[in-house]
């Protein structure tokens, strides 16, 4: 049997990283060695695959127009039920043909449409977009973060007041525009709510509690989902109205209260032996989402448990989504960060939780999701 290797010093290790890491990124700027790599057959796929990546990189917002183009016209709607002529497509939204084939031309490469001869039919992609009307309104909502990303250096900076941030106030001041952003949420609430139901088993809670639940739409999904739990809301009071309304509509108000208040004001309601806050902990500064953490611990009596559902940052598969997607949104909308889940543990450690355990999620892009018990007073 071989005597085992010593273990290599951690300071040597790291300096023969840096020196590959330095080589590596000498290598990759020569042209030269770009032009090799790209004709020896070894290195090919390797090296199209990066410069395609780069590539996309420069033309990521032409791609997000296109697609925008393609919703504001509705295409994906026209072509449900089948191919349509793209002369006549183009008469019917005002475009001449060479316009609409630069648009279609670009949807077909994105696998939006599909072009076959005259006509044209919804494309992969295209198709899975209808059955998500939670991303069209997201795509739509996007014209309001591209204006605030025209000068991305002018909002690192802090310089300008941005449009996203007017969107989003979520103040009583503000509050006659409750609806607009309750409805945005509500258009995008079913791919998360889907990804919680099947994570996370709520057979065994009797009262939810939902912290900035909006309008009710994640409550109302579980309680078709669970009938036995007894569902309470709390959101600012404008909103809370919005979740009354639609408790009311689908035939809960036996088994679900809206709760008006600030969620950076005062106490939560008691009484609930499990706490959500799907979307919130991420829109909120360290230290409002401290006092959340907080006060949360403070409404569940010992044993009771808390649920966190986000984007979260560092998510395997899914870093981009949560370091650059909404790390610029958040500073855009002015406040709030997203934070891997080690963070979100520390936080919950702090507001006296037991360390938490994830719940694997099938979309880590849309939620990944934390849960603690509150197993001691803080």
């Amino acid at each position: 049997m071989s005597a085992a290797l010593p273990a290599l010093p951690l300071s040597w290790v790291a300096a023969a990283r840096e020196r590959w890491r330095s080589l590596r990124d000498r290598l990759l700027a020569n042209p030269q060695f770009q032009h090799q790599a790209a004709r020896f057959p070894l290195t090919r796929p390797i090296a199209r695959r990066e410069a395609n990546a780069l590539f996309d990189l420069c033309a990521g917002f032409v791609y997000a127009q296109i697609l925008a183009a393609c919703v504001e016209l509705d295409l994906f709607e026209t072509l449900a039920n089948g191919p349509q002529n793209i002369a006549a497509l183009a008469c019917a939204h005002q475009l001449d043909l060479d316009a609409m084939l630069c648009l279609l031309r670009g949807a077909d490469s994105l696998r939006l449409l599909q072009l076959e001869g005259e006509t044209i039919r919804l494309g992969p992609l295209g198709a899975a977009l209808r059955g998500n009307p939670g991303a069209v309104a997201m795509i739509k909502h996007h014209k309001i973060l591209y204006r605030d990303l025209a000068d991305p250096i002018a909002l690192l900076r802090g310089e300008k007041s941005g449009d996203l941030a007017q969107f989003w106030p979520y103040d009583d001041a503000q509050a006659g525009q409750a609806h607009i952003y309750s409805q945005l949420m509500a258009d995008s609430q079913p791919m998360v709510t889907a990804e919680i139901l099947t994570a996370y088993p709520f057979r065994d809670h009797r009262i939810v509690l939902d912290i900035g639940g909006g309008d009710g739409s994640f409550l109302t999904a579980l309680a078709r989902h669970e009938r036995h739990l007894a569902l309470r809301l709390f959101d600012l009071p404008p909103v809370a109205a919005l979740a009354e309304q639609r408790f009311a509509a689908n035939g809960l108000a036996d088994r679900a209260q809206a709760f008006g208040g600030d969620m950076h004001q005062g106490a939560f309601p008691v009484g609930a032996d499990l706490i959500t806050l799907v979307r919130v902990l991420h829109d909120h500064n360290d230290s409002e989402a401290q006092t959340l953490l907080t006060n949360a611990r403070a409404a569940l009596a010992s044993g009771g448990t808390i649920l966190i559902a986000e984007p979260m940052a560092g998510a395997p598969g899914a870093a981009a989504m949560g370091d650059a997607y909404f790390g610029f949104y958040l500073r855009a909308m002015g406040r709030g960060r997203p934070r891997r889940a080690g963070e979100i543990a520390t936080m919950l450690t702090k507001a006296g939780f037991a360390p938490p355990k994830q719940i694997a999620t099938s979309q880590p892009l849309l939620a990944s999701i934390l849960v603690a018990r509150a197993d001691s007073r803080p």
